[in-house]
């Protein structure tokens, strides 16, 4: 582990946890809690994981957030928990409680219509194969392609919808691996906005992720809590601690356990 905000005291925030009535870790799937894989379908948590999640969600003292750009259904199906924490899916416009309430935000007219005339643009140019439905967007993944093929993509992609994303209230997002049209508004700092006023400025939070995504929660989070970095290689970022999974994430979460959670 590696303190990268010279500003934060980590063993100050532990201490902290010991005697905090209310708890909060806020957890990125994809990277952090699994590996990106090519076949996304097959990302299931680094071995481990599952195992301290039960332990943190069975016992109650902490309440345990998945916020991830997935749907909610294959973050459940993925993350392979006898007790489901609450899921935050699609960026934040899924939701599955705690007590498995399943709420969906509605989308504008504009953005739905944007949306399906991507999904036909899809169709037509011969791109399904490689985009990712969901309730907020549609995602492109690269991952795995010649450099050049994903250069390609990238560009036919930007050169189609930069232009008409603002008219139907979409954003162009860049993520490692792929970039995704999704509905403007939608971010994973919102979910840690709405996460901290449900909690109060007595909770103690955390938030853990990998991806360029995270870095809005990490920026929502800055002076409430503590911002993890779950990555092999260090990069710019918001975040105060930088962590290699897996082992290292496990050892967080270890002492996230030890110190009342």
């Amino acid at each position: 582990m590696e303190i990268i905000n010279p500003q934060f005291n980590l063993e100050s925030f532990f201490y902290n946890l010991g005697s905090a009535q209310k708890r909060v870790l806020m957890l990125d799937y994809d990277g952090t809690l699994a590996p990106f894989l090519v076949e996304r379908e097959k990302a299931v948590p680094y071995p481990g994981v599952r195992e301290i999640l039960t332990r943190l969600v069975s016992a109650g003292r902490t309440r345990v957030v998945i916020i991830s750009g997935r749907r909610v259904s294959d973050v459940v199906a993925l993350i392979g928990l006898d007790v489901t924490p609450e899921i935050w899916g699609s960026h934040g416009l899924e939701r599955l409680t705690h007590d498995n309430e399943y709420k969906l935000a509605e989308l504008t007219e504009a953005a739905r219509q944007g949306l399906a005339e991507a999904d036909d643009w899809l169709e037509e140019q011969g791109l399904a194969g490689v985009s990712e439905r969901k309730p907020s967007g549609i995602a492109f993944h690269w991952r795995g392609m010649r450099p050049d093929e994903a250069n390609e993509l990238k560009e036919r992609i930007e050169k189609k919808w930069f232009p008409t994303a603002g008219k139907f209230g979409l954003i162009l997002h860049e993520f490692d691996g792929g970039l995704e049209l999704r509905v403007a508004g939608i971010t994973k700092g919102k979910v840690v906005e709405s996460i901290f006023r449900e909690m109060g400025v007595d909770a103690v939070l955390a938030y853990l992720g990998d991806d360029l995504t995270d870095e809005d929660a990490f920026n929502a989070l800055h002076g409430r809590g503590l911002s993890v970095l779950v990555r092999d290689s260090r990069r710019e970022t918001a975040a105060d601690l930088w962590v290699k999974p897996p082992q290292e994430l496990l050892q967080f979460l270890e002492k996230w356990i030890k110190s009342g959670g």
